[in-house]
């Protein structure tokens, strides 16, 4: 089988034959034909493929198609042919793949391949086909399907182009020639790997002759040596491509490279002029600036940096000047105070110099440069000065009005040499505690001082020249009022003193310490003692420490809450001024019980046991509000009770005893009215002798405590009990508030006149004891009570009472 190609005899088609033979490409040839063989292929289920090899006449590699055809006929691409078409017609030849039937046509019947479009190599660089023979009377395939490709030929048609121009670029001032600048490169859409299409030359259009450009690579140096920066900062450089080696008939494109001179230090400052003329009135300010000068420098930023400074010791010594970053100018400031009186003129010598110097740029000369300023002073009338800049004076407290403090002085600086008046700025102190005088300057007090009260006073002093009163100068002057004797010391008493109920004699009870509101410059001193002329205090008496304190020391034993809680207790302190001043005061001292290790253990009354509980106002009502909402149901729930009540006795033969308790708790140690003995004694009496327990009988209070002789009158022995029951009896039956039952009252009566004497002590005359009970304090605490009921005068039947109750605790 074999395939043949016709070529027009144009010269391009027949330079492109040429090229594609010596590319070693070519179009398909027929073959001479090779006999079949059969090859077997193992497969992985263990069987044999056969394939039948075609015939290598039908095997196509690939045809060739210009891009770019623009003729009115379909442009011819190539022929299949079969080595069983005999020219009759019964050969159908098939064409499938890309572009099949819409770009690439075939004829069935001669087997020619056109292309019907223009095709681009750029989209698409090949189409990849297949052919097929088939009988068109059988319609059974005479060849196998053939795939072959129709590659798109190139011509010139993309010009270079520089996607991301145009560009920008800089390099140094002052640049040795050939120093890169910038590269640039060009892409061209055409084939590299085919002819010269693709191949871009470079070339300067506009720029020369400060760069150059590397024809191959792109790079674009600079061509001209010494370009300065400060004649010419920017340059616009215009770079051409060109395609097919840059020959004629080739492709071009161009782009622009904008190139920036940058700035280096090649220029060294310098003034304008060489002499400068400024004027400078005396009144200037210290620190203030007072004038400028500048140095011109063509470079920038960093480069054109300057700093200024005063040359000569007599500028340095009234003047400084520094640089102005933003503008870059040297700012001229005063140092001292100028006198017009003193010196008229001064003379700066200025150096400007740059901060950064390049050395490669040293043989351009020294970088600075030198200008003199001459500043002429300005007379001004000037207001007074102070001898001083502020002023310390003191004087005592209390002292009389129109007292000297002290006294100020200024003068008028200039030559006229004006009078001064002196005033006192009352603005700023609304308390007129001092006047001045305006002539003199002498500083008086207006009021009396008070050291305690402010022992300092700050005035501002002000003075005004005659001539011109508008020129005002101002001083502080700070008075120290002293401190004179006159507060009398006082007793601290930050807390309260407490007195143990244990407390011994020449116990200390409290040391105690004194205040003084007076200033003593050697230290504070103070001596202690009792109020005179009054009797010896039996209780308590006071030690002068003669280290600015005193204790108070108890003078007898034990002390009683019962008896007396409080005692007062006053003091005299002296002071160790001049004169010494004394002042009295009374402390309060209070009874309290105390632990043994002398602890205060209870001294507060309710409402500091209701603070120490930390209850609040709002706490204590609620408490109170929910106990009288308990009282009013209980209330009504035994009112209740009681209405719905059935009655105790169901018949009148339903007769029962009822037995009324009566529980009564005495009320302790000190209760010794709880129960009186003498109604069982003598019922007739029980009537008249109803004490009140919380007010104790009159015949107590005459007799003293009963234990001590007190007996019953004879006459009340006398009284029938027959008697005294049956009026006990009409007393229950009239009484409407007992119980609605009867009830069994029983009266315990001993009887009169026992042969034998009572073993208790209650009845017993008092004795005193002369026995010394001091050895219970060492008992420890559990016999701490015993020991004060013993270390006090008790008799004998109150010591059997406390033993009893003792024991029983």
């Amino acid at each position: 089988m074999r395939i043949s190609t016709i070529f027009c005899l144009c010269p391009v088609l027949v330079c492109l034959c040429f090229l594609q033979r010596c590319y070693g490409v070519s179009h398909h040839v027929p073959t001479s034909k090779v006999p079949i063989t059969k090859n077997q292929t193992k497969l992985a289920n263990g069987e044999t493929e056969v394939h039948h090899r075609p015939k290598r006449g039908w095997i196509w590699n690939q045809f060739f198609v210009l891009e770019e055809h623009i003729g009115p006929d379909a442009q011819y691409v190539g022929k299949l042919h079969s080595n069983s078409d005999k020219g009759d017609g019964s050969v159908r030849y098939i064409l499938s793949g890309e572009g099949a039937g819409s770009i690439f046509i075939i004829n069935e019947v001669t087997g020619d391949i056109h292309a019907t479009e223009s095709l681009d190599r750029e989209r698409k660089a090949h189409y990849v086909l297949h052919a097929q023979a088939f009988d068109r009377n059988t319609e059974k395939p005479l060849e196998p399907k053939s795939e072959f490709i129709i590659k798109v030929q190139d011509i010139n048609d993309n010009a270079p182009k520089f996607p991301d121009g145009p560009f920008v670029a800089a390099v140094p001032e002052m640049s040795q020639v050939g120093t890169s600048v910038y590269q640039v490169t060009a892409s061209d859409a055409d084939d590299p790997t085919y002819g010269n299409s693709a191949r871009v030359v470079y070339s300067i259009l506009q720029g020369q002759p400060y760069f150059s450009i590397d024809p191959k690579t792109g790079v674009i140096r600079t061509a001209l040596a010494n370009m300065d920066r400060e004649a010419r900062e920017h340059y616009a450089v215009v770079i051409q491509a060109k395609d097919m080696a840059g020959s004629v008939g080739g492709l071009s494109g161009s782009t622009t490279i904008n190139i920036t001179l940058t700035d280096v230090n090649d220029n060294p400052p310098k003034f304008p002029q060489k002499n400068y003329q400024l004027y400078v009135p005396e009144s200037a300010q210290v620190g203030k600036p007072v004038g400028k000068i500048k140095a011109n420098d063509e470079d920038l930023g960093v480069n054109a940096a300057i700093k200024y400074s005063i040359i000569n010791s007599e500028g340095a010594a009234m003047f400084s000047i520094a640089t102005d970053r933003d503008t870059r100018e040297g700012i001229i400031s005063l140092k001292k105070p100028l006198n017009y009186e003193r010196k008229k003129t001064y003379t700066l010598h200025i150096e400007g110099v740059n901060t950064h110097v390049e050395p490669r740029f040293s043989y351009l000369g020294p970088f600075k440069d030198t200008a003199t300023l001459k500043i002429t002073v300005g007379d001004v009338d000037e207001p007074p000065v102070f001898s001083m800049d502020y002023y310390i004076m003191d004087v005592y407290e209390n002292a009389h009005i129109g007292t000297e403090v002290g006294a100020v002085t200024a003068r008028d600086p200039d030559s006229k040499n004006s009078p001064v008046r002196y005033f006192i700025n009352l603005s700023e102190h609304g308390d007129k505690y001092f006047n001045i005088d305006m002539d003199s300057g002498v500083i008086k007090t207006t009021q009396s001082l008070d050291r305690e009260d402010m022992p300092w006073h700050n005035i501002t002093v002000m003075a005004s020249e005659v001539d011109n009163p508008s020129l005002l100068s101002h001083v502080p002057v700070t008075v120290q009022v002293l401190d004179v004797n006159d507060n009398p010391p006082e007793i601290k008493t930050d807390e309260e003193v407490v007195v143990c109920e244990s407390s011994r004699p020449g116990q200390v009870i409290q040391t105690i310490a004194a205040v003084d509101k007076d200033d003593f410059a050697n230290g504070q001193r103070f001596s202690f003692s009792l109020l005179s002329g009054i009797p010896v205090n039996p209780n308590f008496t006071l030690k002068d420490n003669e280290d600015n304190t005193a204790s108070i020391i108890a003078r007898r034993r034990r002390f009683s809450r019962l008896v007396q809680e409080l005692y007062e207790l006053p003091i005299v302190v002296w002071d160790g001024g001049e004169p010494a001043l004394s002042g009295t005061s009374t402390l309060t001292l209070q009874v309290c019980p105390c632990q043994w290790n002398g602890r205060v253990q209870t001294c507060q009354d309710e409402r500091g046991l209701l603070s120490s509980a930390g209850l609040s106002t709002g706490a204590l009502i609620a408490i109170l509000l929910c106990i009288v909402i308990l009282l009013v149901i209980v209330v009504l729930f035994i009112t209740l009770r009681r209405s719905k009540k059935e009655p105790l006795i169901i018949s009148e033969e339903d007769v029962r005893e009822n037995v009324v308790t009566y529980d009564d708790e005495g009320g302790g140690e000190e209760d010794t009215e709880a129960f009186d003995i003498i109604a069982l004694r003598n019922p007739a009496a029980a009537e008249e002798l109803k004490f009140r327990r919380d007010v104790r009988p009159e015949s107590a209070r005459q007799c003293g405590r009963p234990a001590r002789g007190c007996h019953s009158p004879p006459e009340l022995d006398q009284v029938n009990v027959q008697k005294f029951i049956k009026q006990r009896l009409v007393e229950a039956d009239m009484d409407t508030g007992g119980p609605p039952y009867d009830s069994l009252q029983t009266y315990a009566y001993e009887g009169q006149g026992s042969p034998t004497g009572s073993i208790s002590s209650l009845d017993s005359p008092g004795t005193h004891s002369e026995q010394d009970y001091n050895y219970l304090d060492d008992w420890g605490p559990e016999f701490q009570k015993l020991a004060e009921l013993y270390g006090e005068d008790m008799d004998v039947a109150e010591l059997d009472v406390a033993i009893a109750v003792t024991v029983a605790t």
